[in-house]
């Protein structure tokens, strides 16, 4: 009797073998995303910029995992385990390659979000652009451009739309990643006639005063790096300054050392001139100093 059992059960699963097979992957494939959606969903809330990125990005989570779980069903319909495994490798090769730039933008987004290289507010180069973060969103990084249309390093106001799927290429510098501070320096060219004290000393003061609160902020105060060159000494005063308010910062304390200089005769700035110097017995020489910029 139980031999008559079991074999009526074994006809019965073979003549159902391939609506048995698509009833059980449509139960692990719902499985999987149910437990895979919780998981994700809960990382995403905490980590993610927007709440509008995490619902389209579980959108399109979704409509994934119905076409696999569509795909799969169809396939599974032919009865054979074999056959299945074969083609879902194969179609998965296929979509990986035809939906090659989409994929990797999203697994860009994800790696923004995992890795959290950047953040909207920071400031940033991206494939030689610098630019403020003012959008991440799943396809593309928005940036608010600094420079651009003009020298140095001012917002332009001009939009710069980055790939997602680039930034796996590309090397990238955040202002920003740790402090709001970076270092900064305002090269001063002396002629070799300057008093170096009472030049060193106008460029510290300089800058410990446009940059107080910095120096509070970040225990670092003002210094000095000097080297020769063949036309004058160039002092390089280096100071901490915020990131996004670099130009601003430096050209105040251009302005205070220039008044400065201007209000002391033991310095002077080196700059392309000619001196006509008159030596004992009549001799008139000319000496031609070079371009010293």
């Amino acid at each position: 009797m139980f031999a008559v059992a079991f074999d009526s059960v074994r006809a019965f699963l073979l003549s159902y073998k391939s609506i048995i097979i698509s009833v059980s992957t449509v139960i692990f494939i719902w499985i999987s995303y149910k437990l895979t959606t919780k998981g994700l969903r809960r990382y995403l809330v905490a980590k993610a910029h927007k709440t509008e990125n995490i619902q389209n990005f579980l959108l399109i989570w979704r409509y994934v995992w119905l076409g696999v779980a569509t795909i799969f069903i169809v396939i599974s319909l032919s009865g054979s385990m074999a056959t299945l495994g074969i083609s879902a490798a194969f179609l998965g090769m296929i979509l990986g390659w035809s939906l090659q730039a989409p994929v990797t933008g999203l697994a860009a987004w994800l790696m923004i979000i995992l890795k959290r290289p950047f953040k909207i507010g920071d400031r940033v180069i991206i494939s030689g652009i610098i630019g403020d973060v003012t959008d991440i969103t799943l396809t593309h990084i928005i940036l608010n451009q600094v420079g651009g249309t003009i020298g140095g390093e001012e917002k332009s106001g001009r939009g710069v739309l980055i790939p997602n799927a680039t930034l796996f290429q590309q090397i990238i510098y955040n202002y920003n990643i740790e402090t709001n501070f970076i270092l900064d320096e305002v090269p001063v060219l002396l002629t070799y006639e300057s008093d170096y004290s009472t030049a060193e000393n106008i460029l510290v003061r300089a800058a410990t005063a446009v940059t107080k609160d910095i120096i509070e902020a970040t225990g670092q105060k003002p210094f000095i790096r000097s080297e020769f060159t063949d036309y004058g000494v160039r002092i390089r005063l280096r100071y901490q300054t915020l990131a996004v308010d670099r130009q601003r910062i430096s050209s105040d304390i251009v302005r205070i050392i220039f008044e400065d200089f201007r209000k002391n005769a033991a310095v002077e700035f080196c700059y392309p001139h000619t001196e006509i110097l008159y030596r004992p017995k009549d001799v008139m020489t000319t000496v031609v100093k070079p371009d010293s910029l």
